[in-house]
């Protein structure tokens, strides 16, 4: 294992679908966001 920059000999390295990542976690924190908001909207409806 002379070159250690070469990603072919790392055998730890599982494939990942880079797109299908991107959109999940976008997902998820819009899906996070989301439940932050409604909770602020409510606690500000049942202060005033």
């Amino acid at each position: 294992m002379e070159n250690v920059s070469d990603p072919r000999q790392h055998i730890n390295e599982e494939p990942r679908d880079d797109l299908k990542d991107v959109i999940v976690g976008f997902g998820g924190m819009l899906g996070f966001m989301v439940v932050v908001f409604a909770a602020a909207v409510i606690v500000k409806f049942f202060i005033s």
